[in-house]
């Protein structure tokens, strides 16, 4: 049966999470010629501000230049490196524990692991956003990427600049998964745009106090124009148990969640009996819902 693209893009109307790749990147049916499966391992370099700055491209398995991909940033926090974040080393899993859940979806998934300056995310006059863009603009014109599915995480510092990276790129950047982030260390410039938003944030976190993550939390509650609702309980202190609040009103494709689990400035936190953490589940679970 065939389908015109009035009438295709009217049964995706339906389903709002879902979207036609309308803006595949200039790199779509191409052989790469920068980004090749070494470039998980060997860096490639740009320069930015007149910077050296380096980052690593995780290609998905049978790389097709037809095929418009998922783009995510996974940022290391401070004091941490890009390769720490690929290994799985350092108190990270392996690209926060994405790959093996991104590899079951219908959409394939380019993962770029930037490095910060003085390993973390200062951003000072917004030197990290405009290096991050320029990632975007070269990666995307040599691999084919969908330019309406791009999306960030990262831990502490790495929170924070997906943070900032909603702010400045609202209209660039499908969705964020802030762990245990900050809205002062990387700045918010701009910040008015509606992002889906993925925040989790622990109890106990003695570094980043719960309340500055919900500081960021309700800049992305009035801009995605979510109903307003008590503070949701938190955990029992003692429980390593967790508060998952998915935020009612919100516009249709912008999305808020926010998780708060009983612990500290972990990356990792698991639940009681549970083997591995709710972390890369829960950012999959918010991702993976934009096609």
């Amino acid at each position: 049966m065939a389908f015109s693209l009035t009438s295709l893009l009217g049964l995706l109307a339906l389903c709002p999470t879902a979207s036609l790749a309308l803006r595949p990147s200039s790199g779509c049916n191409k052989a790469p010629a920068l980004v090749t499966p070494s470039s998980t391992t060997t860096p490639l370099r740009i320069t930015s501000n007149n910077k050296q700055r380096e980052f690593f491209v995780r290609l998905p398995p049978n790389y097709n230049s037809a095929v418009p991909h998922r783009l995510i940033f996974t940022l290391h926090a401070l004091g941490g490196t890009a390769q720490q974040v690929i290994a799985g080393q350092g108190g990270y899993l392996p690209y926060y524990g994405l790959p093996p859940l991104a590899n079951s979806s219908d959409v394939p998934t380019v993962f770029v692991v930037p490095n910060g300056l003085n390993n973390g995310w200062q951003n000072q006059n917004g030197e990290d956003v405009t290096f991050l863009r320029n990632v975007l603009t070269t990666v995307e014109g040599d691999l084919c990427i969908d330019q309406d599915l791009r999306f960030s995480t990262g831990f502490s510092y790495g929170g924070a600049m997906s943070y900032s990276l909603a702010c400045s790129l609202g209209k660039e950047i499908r969705a964020v998964a802030v762990l245990s982030g900050n809205p002062q260390i990387s700045g918010c410039s701009g910040g008015t745009e509606a992002v889906a938003y993925y925040g989790q944030h622990g109890t106990g976190d003695n570094v980043l106090p719960l309340a500055q993550a919900r500081q960021m939390r309700d800049r992305f509650l009035k801009n995605n124009g979510c109903a307003s609702q008590a503070e949701p309980a938190v955990p029992a202190s003692g429980s390593q148990g967790k508060v998952k609040t998915v935020y009612t009103g919100c516009q249709t494709d912008k999305p808020v969640t926010f998780v708060v689990f009983d612990g500290g400035h972990v990356p990792t936190p698991r639940e009681p009996g549970q083997g591995e953490t709710f972390t890369h589940g829960e950012t999959w679970e918010f991702f993976g819902q934009f096609k």
